[in-house]
């Protein structure tokens, strides 16, 4: 993905290296495993493949959740083949997929619901994609096999059982069905991928995009006091943005790619050190917490996915269809539309910049309709201008702005979208809130890390004030971007508020307890108790 997104052939050389390598490996097996567990060739093959099988959480007879990492190893090879043209990578995943299929294939339907209980990635997705890149059935009956009927069936039939799981052992799951969907057409699978979306974004979501504590699911709507140094896992949110991909290509849903922005500029976007590259395991969205962020020898799931993360930002700016080009996020950009002979320029300084401008190159005149978002937070309206001439938008927020015309080189799309403060509540408590300015989370700057007033107990300030409009009582930081300062209202001070994306190496608070005189007599003891404790 860096490759295809610098075109630095520094990046491709170590594809085209590591294909090469795990071409090797896989010749001296010859059998075809290039899994890297100790004994795990073994264990599978005497142990797993004969149906004796011992699972956990994320525990397969002793190997550490093999057919998750086998998942990274195919996906890998996919992309390979996909994004860098390496034909050598294809014929190395297709010879493991081969080998995997001799291990599951011969067990029975009890026998592989026991070996799902242990964690498997998205190694049904991997395995549908391969199928779509080699048209063998073969791989399509396997990525089927991966199906585990305890989480799933409930989920097509509309039930939410997610407390009290594992996060990101599920998401893959659902963006394997979504995959099988658009291979087969069953509709049950995408029917269980919306409803679990809909699920995660709408019931067990944070303000950032972010889900999960300490890597699990809680009860639905119930997250006031699920706040801590362990909150929104960045794998989850990765997944998450993968899934809403599919979302999005099925209906052109807003939702999704008003979730799709919030989730990449507050979550992905927040979790890279700007000075050193590294990322995040957890995003801390404790009160008070503070971003860890992690060496990359100490190897995890989350900086795998997370450098990831990062070299993609150009991958879902624009979708299409035969006669209409989404604006799916506002990301400046070059789309090069070759069917149609058409070149698009997207400038911004977004979301430093409220709007954006699109700039057209066309070989011919190109009869086209441009789908520009109009998101839901756009609580001051939206305004677009065709070469100067303002248009006018009936729309509402939440929805696209169809602009059709015959489009011409030299023609230019403006679009301003004013950003505006306001308050996020916790579903389960109105008085705790993060403050939005836009579609960016702001942040509340307690100082650095080890600064000596986190000895206080009420190192995180609350915010008092009867007007749950912010706009009244914060004003503008002059000379600093989308940063505010609290007016009078902070107790025991005033805070400087930022894009939570900009806030790394200080102690902050994403959320806020919002008090008024008598509210804060009647708890004032009790929440200095809370603090402390």
């Amino acid at each position: 993905m860096m490759y295809r997104t610098t075109g630095d052939k520094r990046f491709l050389e170590r594809v085209n290296y590591i294909v090469d390598e795990l071409k090797k490996l896989q010749d001296t097996d010859r059998q075809g495993y290039i899994g890297a567990f100790p004994k795990g060739k073994k264990i599978l093959t005497k142990e797993v493949s004969k149906g004796n099988i011992r699972s956990k959480g994320f525990d397969l007879n002793g190997i550490w959740v093999p057919f998750y990492t086998e998942h990274k190893m195919m996906a890998g090879l996919r992309d390979a083949y996909r994004q860098c043209g390496n034909k050598v990578a294809l014929e190395v995943e297709k010879r493991f997929a081969d080998w995997l299929e001799g291990i599951v294939s011969g067990l029975n339907e009890e026998q592989v619901q026991i070996m799902l209980r242990c964690e498997h990635g998205g190694i049904a997705e991997t395995l549908a994609d391969l199928y779509a890149d080699t048209k063998n059935e073969r791989y399509l009956k396997m990525s089927k096999i991966f199906y585990q009927k305890a989480i799933l069936d409930p989920l097509k039939a509309g039930t939410d059982i997610l407390p009290g799981k594992h996060c990101n052992t599920n998401i893959p799951k659902l963006i394997g069905l979504s995959r099988i969907y658009e291979l087969t057409g069953d509709t049950t699978d995408r029917k269980a991928a919306v409803f679990f979306w809909n699920t995660v974004v709408n019931h067990h979501s944070y303000v950032t995009g972010g889900n999960g504590n300490k890597e699990y699911f809680g009860p639905a709507d119930k997250l006031r006091d699920r706040l801590g140094e362990g909150t929104t896992e960045s794998c989850n949110v990765y997944n998450m943005l993968k899934l809403t991909e599919h979302i999005f290509e099925w209906d052109a849903s807003v939702k999704a790619a008003d979730f799709y922005e919030r989730a990449l500029f507050n979550h992905i976007l927040s979790t890279q050190n700007p000075e050193n590259g590294r990322v995040t395991y957890n995003l801390s969205l404790e009160m008070g917490g503070y971003k860890v962020f992690q060496d990359p020898f100490e190897f995890t799931c989350c900086i795998g996915t997370g450098m990831e993360n990062h070299s993609k930002y150009g991958k879902n700016i624009f979708y299409h269809n035969d006669n209409e080009l989404f604006v799916f996020q506002f990301i400046a950009s070059e789309l090069s539309w070759k069917e149609k002979g058409m070149t698009v320029v997207q400038k911004t300084k977004y979301p430093e910049e409220q709007g954006t401008t699109l700039e057209f190159r066309c070989e011919t005149p190109v009869k086209l309709i441009v789908q520009v978002r109009y998101p839901s937070w756009a609580l001051n309206g939206i305004f677009v201008r065709i070469n100067g001439n303002n248009m006018y938008v009936h729309q509402k927020p939440g929805s696209f702005v169809a602009v059709e015309r015959t489009w011409k080189s030299g023609d230019k799309l403006e679009v301003k979208i004013p950003f505006s403060l306001r308050l996020e509540p916790m579903p389960d408590d109105s008085n705790r809130v993060a403050i939005m300015y836009g579609p960016l989370v702001l942040a509340g700057d307690l100082g650095p890390v080890k600064d000596s007033i986190l000895k206080d107990a009420m190192y995180v300030p609350v915010i008092m004030t009867e007007n749950r409009n912010p706009s009244a009582w914060m004003k503008p930081v002059e000379g600093k971007t989308s940063t505010f300062i609290t007016v009078n209202v902070g107790r025991p001070r005033d805070i400087i508020m930022k894009p939570f994306y900009s806030t790394y190496d200080r102690r902050y608070s994403v959320y806020w307890d919002l008090f008024n005189e008598s509210a804060w007599k009647a708890k004032e003891a009790e929440y200095k108790a809370e603090k402390k404790k």
